[in-house]
């Protein structure tokens, strides 16, 4: 266990590494700047503006004194917002994005694993085909789609929640029912499966003839099993919901990392954006990890493999 902990830490820090190589190169060479949006100054002015943030030092010099700031913990001020550091931007939106996030993740493995064990009771039956018919819908629509028929229906029509925002608790309710879908949808899917194939093994059928009944046999003897291709599945859904969470982020008006990072692309805050990417990469590796621990304490043949 030791030993795979080692190794996914290592790989994690190449992979961090990677992106912010990455992404450094491509928000540079995007077109634009982080002050076009001003008024033309003078020559003198803008030279001052951009020795001010090393802006006119050369393209390796910026790329090795923007890993050192960040290795030190220390990102600066932002482009855009001199007054305010990077730092504090990105923390001040971390509890709306966790928050989203954690909720978000929780309602989706929940509502999907009850899904998913009454579509295997179900088998073949209406139950089963509406909850398989939820999945291919909740894995296909977009995001902003579902978004749109939420807000109308919750927003509109009924006038139960609000449209927007993020001021109290029933402002969360539309975004994370929103971002959960599609988590839903994977672990009802995945679980399904698995179930009806743990169902046929050895051991569902003696727990069965020793009147054990379907219910209690799913549960009881099929879940653990069934629940490791959903454990593996785990850091690709963390991936999946983080670039939800930009675009529900945006549409719902929620003051997180997510909307930050948009607002940073649109600005060209290259410290801005480096910080989002980051703080991005480094929970999806986190979370990446957690799965792996977690597929090898159901599963005891990972831990015989590793």
């Amino acid at each position: 266990m030791i030993q795979l902990i080692v190794r996914r830490s290592v790989a994690s820090l190449i992979t961090i590494w990677a992106v912010f190589t990455i992404s450094f190169l491509v928000i540079r060479s995007a077109p634009g700047g982080p002050f076009d949006a001003e008024r033309d100054p003078p020559e003198a002015v803008k030279a001052a503006i951009e020795a001010r943030y090393q802006l006119d030092a050369p393209l390796w010099q910026q790329y090795l004194n923007q890993g050192w700031s960040w290795l030190t913990l220390n990102p600066g001020p932002s482009l855009r917002q001199p007054d305010h550091d990077v730092a504090t931007i990105l923390a001040a939106g971390i509890p709306a994005s966790f928050l989203l996030g954690t909720l978000a993740l929780l309602l989706g493995i929940i509502l999907g694993t009850i899904l998913g064990v009454i579509a295997a009771w179900q088998q073949d039956r209406w139950p089963d085909r509406v909850i398989t018919l939820f999945a291919s819908m909740g894995i296909s629509l977009p995001l902003y789609v579902i978004a749109g028929l939420l807000i109308l229906l919750f927003a509109f029509h009924l006038p139960w929640l609000p449209p927007a925002g993020w001021t109290a608790a029933s402002s969360a309710v539309l975004p994370i029912i929103c971002l959960a879908l599609a988590p839903a949808a994977q672990v009802a899917r995945l679980l399904r499966s698995g179930l009806i194939e743990a169902s046929q093994e050895d051991y569902a059928r003696t727990a069965r003839s020793k009147g054990r009944g379907v219910v209690g046999t799913l549960l009881f003897h099929c879940l653990r099993p069934a629940s490791i291709p959903v454990t593996s599945t785990l850091g690709p859904t963390a991936a999946a919901m983080l670039t939800g969470s930009l675009v529900i982020e945006q549409i719902f008006a929620i003051p997180g990392v997510g909307m930050h990072f948009i607002q940073g692309a649109m600005n060209r805050d290259y410290p801005l954006v480096l910080g989002a990417v980051l703080l991005y990469t480094i929970l999806l590796q986190i979370l990446t990890l957690l799965g792996d621990l977690l597929m090898g304490w159901l599963d005891p043949r990972a831990r015989v493999e590793e």
